[in-house]
């Protein structure tokens, strides 16, 4: 008899999962679905395949919440390998190991902490920003010739960790869409020296962090304030369309309503309502 992989009713499950290095986001989803028997789940912030650690799962109607959950800003703790290259800025595509002479740790601490604020960086080629439509690193992989354009991350946070020759180690807190490669190149160029990331880890996204896949309550993470609807709860258990008169709050924005066993998001704009997710079961 044909092994059953997944099961057929709906898994409402939002976790967080430690993903390994050398491994896409892509394919260690596909192992988690197949560790929950469940098809219907989605991740959030693409690690690059030589990165570990936290990645948000979600399966079934929570796959949807992506967007509203607080999961920035996120902190990496990042590796540098002195006198290493690579086309990549990671392990995954070397270059050369060459000697590289060693850097005063006072100075080194210095320019670490010099890196918090707006910094203007360009992101790698081999990342996974589009370019006409296709990800960078696919036209980077077929080695075709393109420029990437300059963009701004903020740092929120930095920390010196450890300095072993020929290894950098240091934690950076950033905002949404950073490159801790592009980041490191930056400390490089400011210390005068030839490097590349040895090992990178997502210690958090925003208040998400890795706890053996517990299951998390979405409630708590929802970046939303909640609204108080005045009417009757089998009125959006029914997806019927809300008066702006029953809802306790009428400025426009993006509300969430909340009951015992489901919850809604809706967004009012100019004294109208409608819904953006209705009747999110509750596990």
């Amino acid at each position: 008899m044909q092994k059953k992989l997944y099961n057929k009713e709906p898994l409402n499950k939002l976790l967080v999962v430690n993903k390994p290095m050398f491994r896409s986001s892509n394919s260690y989803l596909n192992q988690i679905k197949r560790k929950y028997k469940n098809k219907k789940a989605g991740f959030s912030g693409t690690l690059d395949p030589f990165a570990c650690g936290c990645l948000i799962v979600a399966f079934g109607q929570y796959s949807k919440l992506f967007k509203y959950l607080k999961k920035t800003p996120k902190t990496y703790r990042a590796v540098i390998w002195l006198g290493a290259t690579s086309e990549s800025f990671d392990i995954e595509n070397m270059i050369d190991i060459k000697d590289e002479k060693k850097i005063d740790e006072v100075l080194l601490k210095k320019e670490i902490k010099s890196l918090i604020g707006e910094i203007e960086y360009t992101p790698p080629k081999f990342s996974a920003k589009k370019i006409d439509g296709k990800r960078a690193y696919d036209l980077a992989r077929a080695g075709e010739e393109f420029e990437m354009k300059k963009s701004i991350m903020n740092i929120v946070d930095t920390k010196f960790i450890s300095y072993s020759h020929p290894f950098i180690t240091f934690e950076a807190t950033v905002s949404e869409g950073s490159y801790i490669r592009s980041l490191a190149q930056i400390l490089l160029e400011r210390i005068n020296r030839v490097g590349t990331l040895s090992y990178l880890n997502r210690l958090n996204e925003g208040e998400f962090f890795y706890e053996n896949e517990k299951d998390l309550n979405p409630l708590k993470y929802l970046d939303l304030k909640e609204n108080n609807y005045l009417g009757t709860k089998e009125w959006l258990n029914d997806g019927k369309k809300i008066n702006i008169d029953f809802l306790e709050t009428k400025e426009d924005g993006n509300y969430l309503i909340k009951f015992d066993d489901f919850f809604s998001i809706i967004q009012i704009e100019n004294e109208e309502v409608k819904y953006l997710l209705n009747k999110v079961l509750l596990n």
